[in-house]
């Protein structure tokens, strides 16, 4: 049985008090806190365990690499991949995506080529793409979400034609909380021979993911999210799109000799991983993801749907809420706005003071502001350690705001 009480112990900022009320976190989309398992492993590797990975022969630097790279083993368990040489370590989904960006699209993709995205994404998923439509004429097209913020996965593969070159989806939406039928995706796509590129970032934290059973070609997930620490991250890539990439970064690490007139390189996936790593930031995640799936991620799904249900009666029952996104499906994420043109800024301001924390702008999601008719929202996004009183602390919160703003 899912034990919440015991699960918040293991988070000490829990218990701090945000203008002499208990903290109510709930922008765990943007970044989710830390249990003490993961601040003890950061502390640890800086304190006792500190050195360079993968160069020295000493005690310290076989400790830290062996510990690192147990980690590339930790995330392929923990996406149910098989292979861990599929994994490439990275700073995050951004620094992933963009590895695909520069390693694989840019050289083989020419102008008039094309890339296909739903307008919900993140802009860690549009920007790459973006800087190809500059400096290289691909075109991306752009898919719609359906008045309850879902996405259509026939609508995904009949917007790939001849000259479609890659599929770039999230597997959730960090705004609507919509998640992506992935499997339905990738199937069309790869039956018409086109990639697809998945932005798990908020998708690996809320529930099981078997990579093998979907069979996306690209998956990026960024550590701060995965209650794991900022800087840390990783991106499966399946091997023979590896084989098709060039190397991104340049430096240590990603060689196998350095000459005056010649380069030869690592076999991937230190290819793609220049330069010394975030050494302590990824042994973090590891000890994160083991964190999780100590819980089972079916556990932490199954609580956070309970979550996401009486979340979305409660603030349904308030008929001054704009509610975006009421897919069946969707996550513990709710984006809101107050009738009336209080700004989402000040709202945000006014639960502060109340101790309960939430997201107020536009997400990173500017195609999805736009198509949405908005320049901002609330947005407050559940984690495994948030309760059901904490829902009633946010709508008790909102009544106040309401209240305040008339």
């Amino acid at each position: 049985m899912y034990d919440v009480a015991a699960v918040r112990r293991d988070f000490p900022i829990l218990s701090r008090k945000i203008n002499g009320r208990p903290l109510v976190y709930l922008d765990n989309g943007a970044s989710a806190q830390k249990p003490q398992a993961v601040i003890n492993a950061v502390t640890r590797g800086y304190a006792e365990e500190y050195a360079n990975v993968h160069r020295g022969l000493h005690t310290l630097s076989n400790i830290a690499t062996e510990k690192y790279e147990a980690v590339r083993g930790i995330v392929a368990r923990f996406l149910g991949v098989a292979d861990e040489r599929e994994i490439v370590m990275t700073s995050g989904s951004t620094e992933g995506i963009n590895l695909v960006a520069y390693g694989w699209a840019a050289p083989r993709l020419q102008a008039g080529d094309e890339i296909v995205l739903s307008v919900m994404e993140h802009h860690a998923n549009i920007v790459p793409w973006h800087f190809l439509r500059e400096r290289q004429g691909v075109v991306l097209k752009w898919v719609d979400v359906d008045m309850n913020g879902d996405l259509d996965p026939q609508a995904v593969i009949d917007a790939i034609g001849p000259r479609t070159k890659l599929v770039a989806l999230t597997h959730m939406s960090n705004v609507l909380g919509t998640m992506v039928d992935a499997a339905a995706v990738v199937d069309g796509a790869h039956a018409k021979g086109v990639p697809v590129l998945l932005d798990g970032s908020q998708a690996a934290v809320h529930g099981p993911v078997n990579l093998d059973a979907i069979g996306a070609d690209f998956y990026a997930i960024t550590g701060h999210k995965l209650y794991g620490p900022s800087g840390s991250g990783a991106i499966h890539i399946r091997k023979e799109r590896m084989d098709e990439m060039r190397p991104f970064l340049g430096g240590g690490d990603m060689i196998r000799e350095v000459h005056k007139d010649e380069v030869t390189y690592a076999d991937p996936p230190m290819k793609f991983e220049a330069g010394t790593p975030a050494i302590v930031q990824q042994i973090g995640l590891g000890v994160a993801l083991e964190y999780l799936m100590g819980l089972g991620m079916e556990n932490v799904s199954a609580h956070e749907r309970g979550l996401r249900d009486y979340a979305r009666e409660r603030l349904e029952g308030l008929n001054w809420l704009n509610l975006q996104g009421r897919s069946a499906g969707k996550g513990a994420i709710f984006s809101f706005t107050l009738e009336g043109g209080a700004h989402p800024h000040d709202i945000s301001t006014v639960l502060d003071k109340k101790g309960v924390a939430v997201r107020a702008g536009h997400h990173c999601a500017g195609p999805l502001m736009d198509h949405l008719g908005l320049s901002a929202t609330c947005r407050a996004s559940f984690g495994l350690y948030n309760t059901v009183e904490e829902v009633d602390a946010l709508v008790d919160a909102l009544e106040f705001c309401h209240e305040l703003f008339g």
